[in-house]
């Protein structure tokens, strides 16, 4: 029997077998950063510190608004309350008019002061002029709705109508010379007159005793 000849190959094929495979090598160059304790801990820290920045932004916002809010109060409070305690003089303030005109037009840079001396006055006298040469009806109405114009104006800024006078004189008292443009211009006015005590009234005779 020629039984020698199998055997060697089954034998050479069992031997191949019985070698263990080697295990596969890794290429550090390859490895991912990220994969490193180290890498991770670095990206945590950059998220943590981009969610403080955001928080840290959102809150000097909040600041910013609460600061603007609580400025914008303090200047309400300040024009809306009457600063009695401060001490007044007394002025006069001249609001021009155009020609016919009856409307109050103020300067913006001129509110603030005619307002916060009228909250404190304790009398505000309004006197309406013209600049006209005769009197007659157009006139006398045109003065006296000139001084109403402005106690209206004053009374819708808050200004107490019960310590606002008013009287109006249709021709003479002129400012300025009542000849030229420019002074009949000054001539169509309402004089604010602000003082800081009411009168005092003085009787200088007494009525006769029956």
């Amino acid at each position: 029997m020629r039984i020698a000849p199998l055997i060697c190959p089954v034998l050479l094929a069992l031997g191949s077998c019985t070698s263990a495979p080697k295990p596969p090598s890794v290429d550090p160059a390859t490895r991912r950063p990220v994969n490193v304790a180290s890498e991770v801990d670095l990206q945590v820290c950059r998220g943590e510190l981009q969610n403080t920045r955001i928080l840290a932004s959102e809150a000097a916002r909040n600041a910013e608004n609460a600061r603007s809010t609580a400025m914008r109060l303090v200047e309400q409070r300040a024009n809306a309350t009457p600063r009695r305690s401060e001490p007044v003089t007394n002025a006069v303030y001249t609001i021009l008019f155009s020609f016919g005109s009856t409307e109050v037009i103020v300067p913006p840079n001129s509110t603030s002061e005619l307002l916060g001396h009228a909250r404190r006055a304790e009398l505000i006298v309004a006197r309406g002029r013209t600049d006209g040469e005769v009197e007659n009806a157009a006139e006398s109405r045109i003065a006296r709705d000139r001084a109403a114009a402005v106690r209206t104006y004053l009374v819708q800024a808050g200004i107490d109508p019960a310590r606002i006078r008013t009287s109006w004189q249709p021709i003479g008292d002129h400012a300025a010379n009542n000849r030229t443009a420019e002074g009949r211009a000054l001539n169509r006015r309402v004089e604010v007159e602000m003082y800081s005590a009411l009168p005092q009234v003085v009787a200088l005779n007494s009525a006769a005793m029956p």
